[in-house]
C-alpha cells in the first residue's frame, strides 16, 4: 500500500507543476475607501464588513504571505484598532507574513491599518502618516438669530451635551473635546511605536498629524519600502506566484445608492484633506 501510495503522491506532484499550482499562492486583500462602522454607508471599511473576507484569506493554508493593499483616508479609530486587531490575531494563529502597501493615501486610520503588517510598502508618491486626530463640525448660532429660531434641549447630567451645532460651544464641552482627542491621540502614537519600534525616526513631526509622500516616510521609518502589491511579490516568491485578489463584498444597488447619497460630502471632505 506504501509503494501504491508514493507512486500516487508523486504523480500528484507532477501534475501540480505541470500546470503551474505548485507555484507559491498570494492572497491580496484590497482596502479601499473610509473607515466607519457599518450601517450608514455600504463601502466603509469596518470589522463587520472585513471578518469574512480576512477569516478566507487567512486560511489558506498553501499561502506563502499575505499580502493587504491600503488606500484609505481614514476614519473610526474604533474600527481602524478593530480590523488591525483581527489581522495581527489571524497572523499569529496561522502563522503568515503580512505584507502591507500603501496605495494613494494610507492615512490617520488608513496608517493604523497599516501597521499590521510586518513589513509596509507604498509608492514614492504615496500619501502616508496623519498620525493625529481631528474632530469637525459646524455653529449655526448666527443663523438660528437670523431666523428667530429657539434652541431647546434638556440634559439631565451637565456634560451630557457634548457638542451642538446650534448653541454656542461653551470652555468645558470644549476642553472635554481636547481631552477627548488627546487621549486618542497618545493611543496612536503607542500604537505606532509598538509596530513600528526602533525603525522610527525621531523627527518632531512625525507624531504632529504631519502627512508625508512614499519617499519621506521610508526615510522616517514609517515604512520599510517602496514598491507595489505585484511587483515586489513576484520579486519575493517568483514569477510564477500566483496572486489571488480579494475585496470586500459590496452591497446591493439600493444600499450603495443610499449610502452614496448619505455620505458623499462627508466622504469628499475626508478625501479632499489630502488633495484627492
Amino acid at each position: 500500500m506504501s509503494v501504491i501510495r508514493d507512486e500516487f503522491d508523486r504523480a500528484v506532484r507532477a501534475l501540480r507543476k505541470l500546470f503551474g499550482a505548485d507555484a507559491p499562492s498570494v492572497p491580496l486583500i484590497r482596502l479601499e475607501g473610509m473607515i466607519a462602522a457599518g450601517g450608514r454607508n455600504a463601502g466603509a471599511l469596518s470589522l463587520s464588513r472585513l471578518e469574512k473576507l480576512l477569516d478566507k484569506a487567512f486560511a489558506d493554508t498553501s499561502a506563502a504571505a499575505i499580502a493587504i493593499s491600503i488606500n484609505s483616508p481614514g476614519g473610526s479609530p474604533v474600527q481602524s484598532r478593530l480590523i488591525h486587531d483581527r489581522i495581527r490575531a489571524l497572523a499569529a494563529e496561522k502563522q503568515k507574513p503580512v505584507l502591507v502597501f500603501c496605495e494613494d493615501v494610507a492615512a490617520s486610520g488608513g496608517y493604523w491599518i497599516a501597521c499590521a503588517g510586518d513589513e509596509i510598502f507604498a509608492d514614492p508618491a504615496s500619501i502616508v502618516g496623519s498620525i493625529g486626530v481631528i474632530s469637525a463640525g459646524f455653529g449655526f448660532t448666527g443663523a438660528m438669530d437670523r431666523l428667530g429660531v429657539e434652541r431647546r434641549v434638556k440634559t439631565a447630567g451637565k456634560s451630557k451635551l457634548l457638542a451642538d451645532p446650534f448653541g454656542p460651544e461653551t470652555p468645558e464641552q470644549a476642553a472635554t473635546i481636547t481631552r477627548l482627542m488627546e487621549a486618542m491621540h497618545a493611543q496612536f502614537i503607542g500604537h505606532v511605536k509598538a509596530r513600528r519600534g526602533e525603525k522610527l525616526s525621531q523627527t518632531a513631526e512625525l507624531f504632529d498629524g504631519s502627512v508625508h509622500t512614499g519617499a519621506e516616510a521610508l526615510e522616517l521609518g514609517l515604512i520599510d519600502g517602496l514598491g507595489e502589491a505585484r511587483s515586489e511579490l513576484k520579486r519575493r516568491f517568483g514569477d510564477k506566484v500566483r496572486i489571488r485578489p480579494l475585496a470586500p463584498a459590496r452591497g446591493g444597488v439600493l444600499s450603495r445608492f443610499m449610502g452614496a447619497a448619505l455620505d458623499q460630502v462627508e466622504l469628499r471632505a475626508v478625501w479632499s484633506r489630502f488633495g484627492l
